[in-house]
C-alpha cells in the first residue's frame, strides 16, 4: 500500500506539471481545439495509470502489466519534465525582463512566451520518448559480444588463449517469448567458448519464470561446462509468497531448473578446470552486496583449499563485493566478474566515454577495472528489469580471452 501511495503522490505532481506543460503546447499549436487535443489523451493516460495502480496484485506475476504501466510513465509522462525545464528557464528570463522594463521603462507589459522555446522543449521531450520506445521494442534485443583480452598473473601455460563467456542478469520473467532471445543464444555459441559463467539474477523473483527458457538456455554450448551463482533477485526477496515454506523452496527449484539447462550452481564453493595437468580455479559465491542487499557470500569458504598463488576467477553478482572484500583478500583472486548494475539500462556507452546515472551508486558499473593489482569486470547484463528496454547501454555477452 505504501508503494501505491508513493506512486499516487508522484502522479499527482505530474498532473500538476501537465498544466504547466500545456502552456508550451498551446504556444506551438495555437488553435481553439488545442485543449481537447492535449487533455483528452492526457486524461485517458492518467486514468489508465490510476486504474493500474489500484488493481495491481504484487503476487500475481503480472510482469507484462507492470512493464506496460512503467513504459507508459516513461514515454508519456516523464519526458514532459524536459518541457517544464525549458519553460522554467524561459519564465525566469521573462520575469527578470519584466522587472527590468517595469523599473527602467514605461513598458509594464509582461513578455509573452516565445514559440521557439516551446518548440524546442516539446521536440526534446518527443526525442526522449522516441528513444525510450525504441529501447523497449528493439534496444533490449541488441545483444553485443564484447571481447576482453586479459593477461592474468600465474595463468598456467595450458590456459593461454582460453576463452570464457560471461552472461549475467537474464531476468527471464521480463521476457514474454523465449524465441525473441534465440539470436542472443546463437551469438553466445558463435564465440566457441571453453567455459560459460553466469553471474546471477536468472529470474525477477520466482523460479517458475525460468521454466519457458530452460530449452533455450540448454542450447548454450561450451567445452568445459557452465557454472552459475545466485543474484539478489534469485532469492525471491522481492516476491510475495503465501508461506515461508513456499519461499524456502524457491531457490532449490531455481537451482534444479538451471541444472536442466546445463548450469551447475556454485554456492560459496569452487571447481577446478584441468588441462594438461595444470589447473584454473573457478570460485562462486552467493550474493554479497551493500545493504539493503543480502550478504550471503563467503569468499573464505569458496576459496578453502585453493592455493594463494593459483590462477583464480571469482563469480560474484554484486560488484560492491570487490572493493569491500575481494581485492584485499589473502587468497589473491586475480579476476572477479560481476553484473547487477545493468548500466541502469540507460546512459552513454561509447569507446572513450561512458556515463550512466548508476555510476553515482556503483562507481564501478560497467567494463574492466583494476585495483590493488586485481581485476574486476562488470557485465552490463543480458536482460532487463523494471524499465523493459535499453537506451544507450546495450545488453552484453562478455568474451574473455586469457593470456
Amino acid at each position: 500500500m505504501s508503494m501505491q501511495k508513493n506512486i499516487l503522490f508522484l502522479l499527482g505532481i505530474f498532473l500538476v506539471l501537465e498544466v504547466y506543460v500545456y502552456q508550451a503546447f498551446k504556444t506551438v499549436y495555437f488553435n481553439q481545439n488545442a485543449k481537447f487535443i492535449y487533455w483528452i489523451p492526457t486524461v485517458l493516460i492518467y486514468g489508465f495509470l490510476l486504474y493500474s495502480v489500484f488493481t495491481f496484485n504484487r503476487a500475481s506475476h503480472e510482469y507484462l502489466r507492470f512493464q506496460i504501466v512503467f513504459s507508459t510513465i516513461l514515454i508519456f509522462v516523464l519526458p514532459k519534465i524536459l518541457v517544464a525545464l525549458f519553460l522554467l528557464v524561459e519564465d525566469i528570463f521573462r520575469l527578470f525582463n519584466f522587472g527590468y522594463h517595469y523599473v527602467a521603462t514605461e513598458n509594464h507589459n509582461y513578455p509573452s512566451r516565445r514559440k521557439f522555446v516551446s518548440l524546442v522543449g516539446l521536440g526534446s521531450a518527443a526525442l526522449l520518448a522516441g528513444l525510450v520506445l525504441d529501447g523497449i521494442v528493439f534496444g533490449k534485443y541488441r545483444h553485443r559480444a564484447r571481447v576482453v583480452r586479459l593477461k592474468l598473473k600465474n595463468l598456467p601455460t595450458a590456459f593461454k588463449g582460453y576463452k570464457i563467456v560471461q552472461i549475467s542478469d537474464v531476468h527471464s520473467g521480463s521476457f514474454q517469448n523465449p524465441k525473441h532471445l534465440q539470436h542472443a543464444i546463437d551469438l553466445i555459441n558463435k564465440q566457441d567458448a571453453d567455459l560459460i559463467l553466469f553471474t546471477g539474477d536468472m529470474v525477477n523473483n520466482y523460479a517458475d519464470e525460468f521454466v519457458p527458457f530452460i530449452d533455450l538456455f540448454s542450447q548454450i554450448k561450451s567445452r568445459d561446462g557452465k557454472f552459475a551463482v545466485l543474484g539478489n533477485h534469485d532469492y525471491g526477496d522481492y516476491g510475495d509468497f503465501k508461506t515461508k515454506e513456499e519461499k524456502a523452496l524457491n531457490i532449490p527449484q531455481l537451482i534444479e531448473y538451471e541444472k536442466k539447462a546445463g548450469f551447475e550452481m556454485l554456492r560459496n564453493e569452487h571447481r577446478i578446470i584441468e588441462k594438461n595437468g595444470e589447473k584454473l580455479y573457478i570460485l562462486g559465491v552467493e550474493n554479497w552486496g551493500i545493504a539493503p542487499f543480502p550478504q550471503f557470500g563467503d569468499l573464505d569458504k569458496a576459496a578453502q583449499g585453493v592455493p594463494a598463488d593459483a590462477a583464480k576467477i571469482l563469480m560474484s553478482h554484486d560488484p560492491s563485493h570487490f572493493d569491500a572484500i575481494v581485492k584485499n583478500h589473502p587468497k589473491n583472486v586475480q579476476l572477479t566478474i560481476s553484473g547487477h548494475t545493468h548500466g541502469m539500462q540507460f546512459g552513454i556507452d561509447l569507446k572513450n566515454f561512458k556515463w550512466s546515472p548508476v555510476k553515482y551508486k556503483y562507481p564501478k558499473w560497467a567494463d574492466l577495472y583494476e585495483s590493488e593489482g586485481k581485476y574486476l569486470y562488470v557485465n552490463r547484463g543480458f536482460g532487463v528489469i523494471g524499465y523493459p528496454g535499453r537506451v544507450g547501454v546495450l545488453p552484453e555477452i562478455t568474451v574473455f580471452e586469457l593470456s
